[in-house]
């Protein structure tokens, strides 16, 4: 870039031939502004934007690529606007720019380069007009910029300083080049824009369904089978049923709006005074179930309709037909769209829940007990639940004592039978005593998982389990001739009945009755005891979450001590006359659930796949373990997912002699 200032050759500038003239008036009347006029012939571009600078005040910047003579001329005079105006239109014809900078220098280049340039971003608020060069951003509505920037690039000065581009995103087209051109295409984009806008005509149907309404007029609009269709985009309207209140949304161009509101007019008019009758084959719902809703609904559309007469209510009729799971409506076209749209809404897809309960009992129990009895002809002594008696214990010694070899041992044998633990003890020629100890540690680790899939809104119950006899009564005769029992059969094992219900997003609210059962070990009892844990409860969870709906911790200590009055008390000597019993036991019960919606085939399909596969690498590792003593024999093995299983004849064995049918329908004879 070069810094030019004014040249003193008075010769070229007389060559010039550029004259300023400033007008003044008299010394009381009004100055005016200066006026330019100018001629330019064969001069130098140098000089011209040199002089133009001067006379304008303003510091020029010289590209070194600005080279060249113009031949320009003016007959009128120019102000000051107009002067630099001109000197704008004589740039750009010469393939020239200017670029102003913030400083009020400026800068004049090619015209090319202008666009990578500083100029100014303008918009709708800030108006530029004439050569000066500029970027606008302008934001498009209704059309495409992808579609509309190819067109506008047809328009600008491509070859020059002119740019088009477009960014999707926002759907804005970002124009560069001369201000003139520049807001020539503003106003192409907003016409273009304008007429891509489509208004919307909203017709409220009084008789026809508007879903129906939607079908025959779509049918209407498509072209013939083997024809092109050739109607622009901007001219095909666009229809859709509202179903909430019947009316039909018409978007598009005016005169095709205007179209096609006539015609559906015209076809709600003819459906005006005509009884229909229509057959809704329902794909989820029970027809049987919607057909009473469907009552109930009619009966309040008709006390609330102006159609109450005795003939609007003669015509109506539902009626369900379980065979095929419709529903046959005959009534008025304004009830049967009504009722269309209600059957539409309840018959849905109804998401399903899985549900899977997490039972976990891990318990752990100690105990000792330690006792002595004594048995004699006159008396001795006896503690609960220690097996042996006094009598057994005295029967023992009587036994040894005239036992003639004193060898015979088998009363003292049965005796110490009855004994749990470890026990010592004497039989002397008329008394016995035996001193018992035991000692005893349980522990058990109860993992149940049962798991259920079920409806929304559906009850389900899972139980696996036994059936056991429990006796409820018996009667007998004094001459025993007709006794009997009354026996009632109680299920025993693993329990779940849920009730889930899905809420507005991912949450399942659940009733839930979750119980696990067995039959415990006891001889104090005169009939069988339960080990029941159930829990019953309701509980709001969300998709795909574990959490806690019970639990138990206990710790529990007992401790027994039987004694024979005042001997028992004696120190030291008093555990001869007393038994000891010490129990310890403690509990960690915890019940978690976890529910899992279900709202398409996809999510099933990978539940189930999930389930499916762990049973079947059970069963594989069970296969190559092999079984005992059947080394040539298979464990049974689930298909895999997604093939039939088919049952293979050669797999089995023929008795002698009988015939097998193979694949091709021939007999032959079994080896």
């Amino acid at each position: 870039m070069i810094f030019l200032g004014m040249k003193n050759k008075l010769g070229k500038l007389l060559s010039l031939s550029l004259f300023a003239l400033v007008l003044n008036g008299a010394s009381t009347g009004p100055v005016f502004a200066t006026e330019y006029s100018a001629s330019f012939k064969n001069a130098d571009i140098n000089e011209f934007i040199n002089i133009v600078g001067k006379n304008l005040n303003k510091t020029v910047i010289l590209d070194p690529a600005v080279r060249g003579n113009i031949n320009v001329r003016s007959y009128d005079l120019l102000n000051e606007k107009q002067y630099y105006q001109f000197f704008l239109n004589v740039l750009e014809v010469y393939g020239f720019a200017i670029v102003e900078m913030d400083s009020g220098i400026i800068k004049v280049i090619k015209a090319k380069d202008a666009k990578v340039s500083s100029i100014p971003v303008v918009d709708d608020g800030l108006q530029f007009s004439g050569d000066e060069m500029v970027t606008r951003v302008v934001p498009v509505t209704n059309v495409s910029v992808r579609e509309l920037a190819p067109l506008l690039r047809q328009l600008n000065d491509n070859a020059g300083g002119g740019n088009v581009v477009h960014y999707d995103p926002s759907n804005v087209i970002m124009i560069t080049g001369r201000a003139s051109v520049v807001n020539r295409l503003v106003q192409i984009i907003h016409r273009v824009d304008k007429a891509g806008d489509q208004e919307v005509d909203i017709v409220k149907l009084k008789y026809a369904s508007a879903i129906e309404m939607v079908k025959i007029l779509n049918a209407i609009q498509k072209p013939a089978a083997g024809s092109k269709n050739t109607t622009p985009s901007i001219l095909k309207p666009r229809l859709v049923a509202d179903e909430r209140t019947n009316s039909l949304i018409i978007s598009g161009e005016p005169k095709t709006r205007a179209r096609i509101v006539k015609l559906v007019k015209s076809l709600d008019d003819e459906l005006k005074n005509n009884g229909n009758t229509r057959v809704f084959y329902l794909k989820y719902a029970k027809a049987k179930e919607v057909v009473s809703v469907l009552k109930g609904v009619s009966k309040s559309i008709e006390k609330g309709g102006k159609s109450s007469s005795k003939s609007t209510q003669s015509t109506l009729s539902i009626e369900a037909h379980e065979g095929t799971n419709a529903i046959v409506v005959s009534a008025q076209p304004a009830l049967m769209s009504s009722l269309s749209s209600i059957i539409r809404q309840l018959d849905i897809r109804r998401a399903q829940v899985l549900i899977e309960a997490i039972v976990v009992e891990v318990s752990e129990g100690d105990g000792i007990n330690l006792s002595t009895q004594w048995g004699t002809p006159y008396g001795g002594t006896q503690f609960h639940g220690n097996g042996v008696t006094t009598g057994e214990i005295v029967g023992a010694a009587y036994e040894v004592k005239n036992s003639d070899d004193g060898d015979d041992l088998t009363g003292a044998a049965s005796a110490i039978a009855k004994v749990a633990g470890g026990i010592v003890g004497f039989a002397g020629n008329d008394w016995g005593v035996v001193l018992q100890a035991i000692s005893s540690t349980t522990s058990s680790n109860i993992l149940a998982t049962p798991s259920i899939t079920t409806l929304d809104n559906q009850e389900a119950s899972f139980i696996v389990g036994d059936e056991v006899p429990v006796l409820t009564g018996s009667t007998a005769s004094s001459t025993n001739s007709n006794p009997f029992q009354t026996i009632e059969r109680k299920d025993i094992g693993i329990k779940l009945k849920v009730t889930p219900q899905i809420n507005e997003g991912d949450a399942v609210q659940m009733v839930i009755e979750q119980e696990v059962s067995s039959i415990k070990d006891s001889t104090d009892t005169v009939d069988v005891v339960f080990s029941t844990r159930a829990v019953k409860t309701t509980v709001l969870a969300k998709s795909g979450d574990t959490v806690v709906i019970g639990g138990l911790i206990d710790e529990k200590v007992t401790e027994s001590v039987d004694k024979v009055p005042l001997l028992g008390d004696i120190p030291w000597l008093g555990h001869l006359f007393k038994s000891t019993k010490s129990s310890t036991e403690k509990r960690n019960l915890m019940v978690f659930i976890r529910a899992t919606i279900i709202r398409d085939d996809k999510t099933m399909s990978n539940l189930s796949t999930r389930k499916y596969s762990l049973i079947r690498e059970i069963q594989k590792l069970q296969r190559e373990d092999g079984i005992n003593l059947m080394p040539n024999t298979d464990a049974p093995i689930l298909p895999a997912w997604g093939e039939s299983h088919e049952i293979n004849p050669d797999d089995f064995a023929f008795p002698e002699g009988r015939q097998k049918v193979t694949k091709d329908n021939s007999q032959q004879e079994a080896l």
